[in-house]
C-alpha cells in the first residue's frame, strides 16, 4: 500500500466512506487511483494495485480496502 501521505488529495476519507455506502446500497463497485485521484468503477472491494484507466499507474484500490487503511 502507498503511504497515506502520498495519496492524491482527491482521495479523502469522506469520498471513501461515500463510495463504500454507495457500494452497499447499489450495484456500484467504486475504487480510487491513489496516483491521480480518479474514481474508478468496476473495482472489487478488496482490489489492490489495479491499473488505472486514466493515468495507467497500478495504484487503483477498492473503496473497502482503503476504508480499512483509514479506519
Amino acid at each position: 500500500m502507498v503511504k497515506r501521505k502520498q495519496w492524491h488529495a482527491a482521495v479523502t476519507v469522506d469520498a471513501i466512506v461515500e463510495a463504500v455506502e454507495r457500494h452497499q446500497t447499489s450495484l456500484d463497485n467504486p475504487g480510487f487511483c491513489l496516483a491521480c485521484g480518479a474514481e474508478v468503477e468496476g473495482v472489487e472491494p478488496d482490489a489492490r494495485k489495479y491499473e488505472c484507466e486514466t493515468c495507467g499507474e497500478r495504484q487503483v484500490y477498492g473503496a473497502e480496502e482503503l476504508l480499512m487503511e483509514v479506519a
